[in-house]
């Protein structure tokens, strides 16, 4: 079973599909975690995440995977915590919007999630194009939205700076504009995803909803 989740940034994705992940007995994959990768790899090559050329070279010879706990693996080594770094954040959108490092990375996307299917199980996949690019077949897609003022101040809450919340909104809207009009594979809610807004749900009931129709897709 392939579940595909997508959404703008900071709207819960990785929380939920992580949980949801475990909850069935499928494999993340945390799609986003592999554009970080590839964007704190060329930071730390000196490469400008505005070249496209080299930035696409770089995904394509770059080896990526995940352990079994799905954080994502870079050249063998856990990209955690670094690819989370202020960083890397702020350049993860430019990097992410070459059309040679998307396709790269799709490649990888769809062998991580045919190789888990082939074993008897499957993928719940986050991501900003994971329903309409990545997994357009999924049995179940689902678009996960949240205010940018509640993404912000969530955020802000994680990392223990509610003072920060206005600063993250603002960088949130620049990141939804940049994602959404971005030329290949903009972050879109397609027709047939089923849309959950988080405003006012806590994280374990947005996973409690959505296992549900998970379940309702396999029994169906």
């Amino acid at each position: 079973m392939i579940i595909a989740i997508d959404g703008p940034a900071a709207s819960g994705k990785s929380t939920l599909a992580r949980a949801l992940a475990a909850r069935l007995g499928l494999t993340f994959l945390d799609t986003g975690a592999m554009y970080r990768a590839v964007t704190l790899a060329a930071l730390d090559r000196g490469l400008a995440p505005s070249d496209g050329a080299a930035c696409t070279a770089l995904a394509r010879a770059l080896p990526l995977g995940f352990d079994p706990q799905g954080q994502v693996l870079i050249e063998g080594e856990v990209g955690e915590p670094a690819i989370r770094g202020a960083e890397v954040t702020a350049h993860v959108s430019e990097v992410a919007a070459h059309s040679g490092v998307r396709r790269a990375l799709v490649g990888t996307q769809r062998a991580v999630a045919a190789a888990a299917v082939a074993a008897g199980g499957g993928v719940v996949a986050e991501g900003r194009d994971t329903t309409s690019v990545v997994f357009p077949a999924a049995e179940l897609k689902v678009f996960l939205l949240a205010s940018p003022a509640v993404r912000a101040m969530r955020r802000a809450e994680e990392e223990g700076r509610p003072e920060l919340a206005e600063a993250y909104e603002a960088d949130l809207a620049r990141r939804d504009a940049h994602d959404s009009q971005r030329a290949d594979s903009p972050l879109l809610e397609v027709e047939d995803a089923v849309r959950v807004d988080t405003d006012a749900l806590s994280a374990e009931a947005v996973l409690d909803h959505v296992a549900g129709l998970a379940g309702a897709k396999r029994s169906g």
